[in-house]
């Protein structure tokens, strides 16, 4: 069964990205991207484990990974945590993804799952021939901004001694904007995104309940920062929290028009740790 959610739900203040003046010590792995010349579709889906009809979806879009290494779309998939009261509490849900989901269904009705493209609620995703035509529309569009990412696994360095230990402590991220056309309202907004792969839930509770849940693109960090220039480098250090797995760690970026929320371009690297 489709979840709909009818009434406003708490907001969630967003995280500024801060600037990092010097790189970490020591980093294992590094890895780079640099966006096309063409918009690149950034398609968020909105599910939660606590919805019965929502495993299908985290299938689907677990299956377009081809499609984002090839440069067409960028994947996330948002965990929302306002089905958690119906009995099972969603591990990867954050507060902040109902409130970016309400601002793309601009004052209409939010669900589980939904999918956006593009800023636009893409209610047919689930057939192929719908999506791939909307994906071909965003794509035959030069992008309006270019990006590059950088991505270091940082191992930690005791401060007593001096030595790195063998752990991952730390994803260090780079990003690079450069704006190609000027927005109408002259302001541009950058989101740094942290994605995991290959998380696995065993549910036992809820509508789910006794199933074996598997997640792709599952975003662990987003963070938004205005950006002031045309050409602008973030650098963001993200610690390694419990539970994170550095080998399925990646990284993405896109870039809007703070007025219209049009995409720019968008941007994923893949994990890279060895």
């Amino acid at each position: 069964m489709t979840r709909r959610l009818l009434a406003p739900l708490p907001l969630s203040a967003a995280v500024a990205l801060a600037l990092l003046g010097s790189p970490p010590a020591t980093a294992a792995t590094r890895c780079t991207q640099q966006s096309p010349a063409h918009t690149v579709a950034l398609v968020e889906l909105y599910t939660s484990e606590g919805c019965s009809s929502c495993p299908p979806a985290d299938r689907w879009l677990e299956s377009l990974a081809g499609q984002q290494a090839a440069g067409h779309l960028v994947s996330l998939a948002l965990h929302v945590d306002y089905w958690d009261y119906i009995g099972w509490r969603d591990p990867w849900a954050q507060p902040g993804f109902a409130t970016r989901q309400r601002q793309l269904a601009r004052g209409g009705t939010i669900y589980t799952p939904e999918v956006f493209v593009g800023q636009r609620e893409l209610r047919g995703w689930y057939d192929a021939g719908s999506f791939q035509r909307r994906l071909a529309e965003i794509n035959r569009q030069p992008a309006r901004a270019a990006i590059g990412l950088a991505m270091e696994v940082a191992a930690a360095r005791d401060a007593a001694s001096g030595t790195t230990t063998p752990s991952p402590a730390a994803i260090v991220a780079e990003a690079r904007f450069t704006l190609r056309a000027k927005p109408l309202d002259g302001a541009t907004t950058a989101v740094l995104v942290v994605y995991e792969d290959g998380l696995v839930s065993e549910v036992k509770r809820g509508e789910n309940r006794g199933a074996s849940l598997h997640h792709a693109r599952v975003v662990r960090r987003w963070e938004p920062v205005t950006l002031a220039g045309e050409r602008e480098t973030l650098r963001r250090e993200f610690p390694l929290e419990a539970g994170w797995n550095p080998a399925k760690l990646g990284l993405a970026a896109f870039v809007q028009d703070s007025g219209s929320g049009e995409i720019l371009q968008a941007l994923a690297l893949p994990a890279c740790a060895s």
